[in-house]
């Protein structure tokens, strides 16, 4: 159920029902520009991941500042922003079942749309759909460039997949989906290198024996916010895939050389109790900041440490002796965004300490 917005515009971020998730848009602005500003030397393009944010007002944003579109990794996050508006989207995933292909047959009417295989059933699923709904589509082939999830094997596998994408009369060979997951946050530098330096190995040979057999990749795509650079750097891949860029979170601050963007996302807490000496309690647990990666990050209290969270709470320890006071809001850095923003209704838009804007997450809770 849509919940009503935690704020109005103009009011003062301390005033703010909670828990709530605040866009620090100063900082957020910055983001999408140093982004922008450091692919455009390079000729790759930023095709930004919706997965993160789940909201076509950000993705339009994305694509002022030069985004050639959008991916997603499920068909209802597909829906949200094609119904919002966005004309290129790509589902950097596989979509498996009659009624999710049917779905994206029919957002192939209202925009660009492409989806990813990994194996020939599903390219088989996918022509049907496309021939049934009168729409021709692109299919990339994903390879396992080593995260070890999905993917076909690079090389002559990934090309007999592709040319059987190819002779189909109902789809477009769209080219690879090459994307290095576990290497988005490697500590060291070191270790993002080795990583990507395999993956576009693997992928510039595949792209290569593509040629061979006379199909050209529109579309190389892959990076993320830990190593998109790395991806850029490469003259492989055409469009990185980076979302948390948009936000940042504490989870890619802890890489040893963390990637140039600045917290933007967070969630603002009310502290409910200082009952017990030397702690208090936030009213943001479990259910209001995803802990997968990790406990959020205070902000801008370095006295203060959030130590454990249940349902509804959240257990500060306060460890330079000077306690928050009853009823004050706090910011928390959440350690992983996506699941973070899944959790809300609402992006509350501030500005220099006042309420600018509320932005739906219209694509919250997209899991078909």
């Amino acid at each position: 159920m849509l919940q009503p917005p935690p704020a109005e515009p103009g009011m003062r971020e301390e005033e703010v029902d909670t828990p709530a998730l605040i866009l620090d848009l100063d900082a957020f602005e910055a983001n999408l520009d140093a982004m922008a500003a450091l692919l455009a030397p390079t000729g790759t393009k930023l095709r930004a991941h919706a997965k993160t944010h789940k909201s076509a007002v950000i993705a339009k944003l994305q694509m002022a500042r030069g985004a050639v579109g959008q991916c997603v990794q499920k068909v209802a996050e597909a829906e949200a922003l094609a119904w919002g508006g966005i004309p290129n989207i790509l589902v950097s995933n596989q979509v498996v079942g009659a009624r999710k292909l049917n779905r994206l047959m029919a957002l192939a009417r209202i925009a660009d749309v492409a989806v990813c295989a990994d194996d020939a059933e599903q390219v088989a699923a996918i022509a049907a759909a496309a021939e049934a709904a009168g729409v021709r589509i692109p299919v990339l082939v994903e390879i396992d460039c080593g995260a070890a999830r999905c993917g076909v094997a690079p090389g002559p596998a990934a090309v007999a997949l592709a040319e059987m994408i190819a002779g189909s009369r109902h789809l477009r060979f769209g080219g690879l989906q090459s994307y290095q997951g576990s290497a988005q946050h490697k500590r060291t530098a070191e270790e993002r290198e080795a990583a990507i330096g395999h993956a576009a190995e693997v992928t510039r040979r595949t792209v290569e024996q593509l040629r061979q057999r006379g199909l050209d990749c529109p579309i190389v795509g892959g990076g993320g916010t830990g190593t998109f650079t790395l991806e850029a750097a490469s003259g492989v891949y055409t469009e990185i895939q980076a979302g948390s860029y948009a936000f940042m979170d504490v989870d890619y601050a802890r890489n040893q050389v963390p990637p140039p963007f600045r917290h933007s996302l967070f969630v603002l807490a009310t502290v409910m109790s200082r009952a017990i000496p030397g702690v208090a309690v936030v009213d943001a647990g479990h259910k209001a900041v995803s802990i997968d990666s990790g406990l959020p990050l205070v902000w801008q209290r370095p006295g203060l440490r959030y130590a454990g969270a249940s349902d509804e709470h959240g257990k500060l320890l306060v460890e330079d002796g000077t306690a928050p006071a009853l009823g004050e809001k706090l910011r928390l850095v959440p350690g992983h965004c996506d699941p973070t923003v899944d959790r809300y209704d609402w992006y509350v838009g501030v500005r220099k300490g006042r309420v600018e804007c509320l932005w739906p997450i219209a694509a919250r809770g997209g899991m078909a």
